[in-house]
């Protein structure tokens, strides 16, 4: 079955689900993503032009990065808190970008979401929902929901087509490897539509001060153990510097595996990245949080949390330890000396 068929057939088994509903919640990670946030605003708009439901979009932490608040905004987004809102009070549940049960988003146990469309490996309590729509071999979510809008004969307006060049390149890496033909497809069809100059003024949006004391504390801490590079963020406010602090660290030309931790809300945040093609970031992060939390992602990059029983320096010392240990015995470099990376 092609592309095209698979994602027609799909909405007409989403439209019945969504028929005769009014009122639909639509959840995102606790820390979205430009993905994230693409893919949210593009099912509102399914949702709204389909089956005329009213859509609330939720996450349950903050939009950390400049860039990503810039898209929110661009957007018009008007963003609910999930620990705000009753969730029971809504007909439909829908999940982007993420699962139940995941670690990742807020979304509470005793609620399990009617919808969910992602790109990450099917999870366990996923199948037990009544439509799903997983394909992990996707580079961007977004690109999933483009194609939706596509079945549907929706040209998205200007600005959701923007946030939805933003969502397919940013997961993408530029359509590096984790991309398949459907994220060029899509991005090559949704760039004409795009406003591309403010793109380009999102992606460059000011940062305070403490932006940069987050990096120099990252460089500052970093250790390489052969082709690894680890380092420590300690307790932070935006929990979006720990992946963006993992790219910045495979930019080592030494590195082919790196990996960034943080400490906030009372859990030890990790991010991944390896450009070793043919590697799985996602499986190391499950073997980096263990059964101390929950982890995933796809080839090249992932993340993980593991939940902290105790707000003590000794205790994320501890955990900083215990990641470092795994991350090094999961990829190989535990036969390594580590060295400052900046002596």
């Amino acid at each position: 079955m092609s592309r095209i068929s698979k994602t027609a057939r799909k909405l007409e088994q989403l439209a019945k689900v969504m028929q005769g509903k009014e009122r639909m919640l639509i959840v995102m990670q606790d820390y979205p993503d430009p993905d994230a946030i693409a893919s949210a605003a593009s099912l509102r708009e399914l949702a709204n032009e389909i089956a005329d439901i009213q859509c609330f979009i939720g996450n349950g932490g903050i939009v950390g990065r400049a860039e990503n608040r810039a898209l929110v905004e661009y957007l018009d987004l008007n963003l609910h808190q999930l620990d705000t809102i009753d969730p029971g009070k809504f007909d439909l549940i829908a999940m982007v970008d993420t699962q139940p049960l995941t670690g990742n988003n807020s979304l509470s146990s005793e609620h399990l979401p009617d919808i969910v469309i992602d790109h990450h490996p099917i999870t366990t309590a996923t199948r037990k929902v009544s439509f799903t729509d997983i394909r992990k071999d996707y580079g961007s979510n977004s690109t999933i929901l483009y194609e939706y809008l596509a079945a549907a004969d929706i040209i998205p307006e200007t600005a959701l087509a923007t946030a939805l060049v933003y969502g397919i390149r940013s997961d993408t890496h530029d359509l590096g490897e984790e991309s398949i033909n459907a994220d060029v497809t899509a991005l090559t069809q949704l760039y004409p539509i795009a406003n591309t100059r403010t793109l380009s003024r999102i992606q460059r949006g000011q940062v305070p001060a403490e932006y940069f004391r987050m990096f120099a504390v990252a460089l500052d801490n970093a250790r390489t153990y052969g082709f690894c590079i680890v380092t420590c963020l300690g307790e932070i406010d935006n929990p979006d510097m720990i992946g963006e602090v993992a790219d910045l660290l495979l930019r080592n030309k030494s590195s082919t595996w790196g990996i960034c931790l943080g400490f906030h809300a009372n859990k030890a945040l990790i991010s991944l990245r390896t450009s070793i093609q043919g590697a799985n970031a996602g499986r190391v992060a499950r073997k980096v949080v263990g059964r101390n939390g929950t982890g995933g992602g796809h080839y090249a990059l992932a993340g993980g949390q593991i939940p902290m029983k105790k707000w003590t320096k000794t205790e994320q010392r501890r955990i900083e330890d215990l990641v470092r240990r795994r991350f090094l015995k999961a990829v190989g470099g535990d036969n390594f000396r580590g060295r400052k990376l900046i002596p």
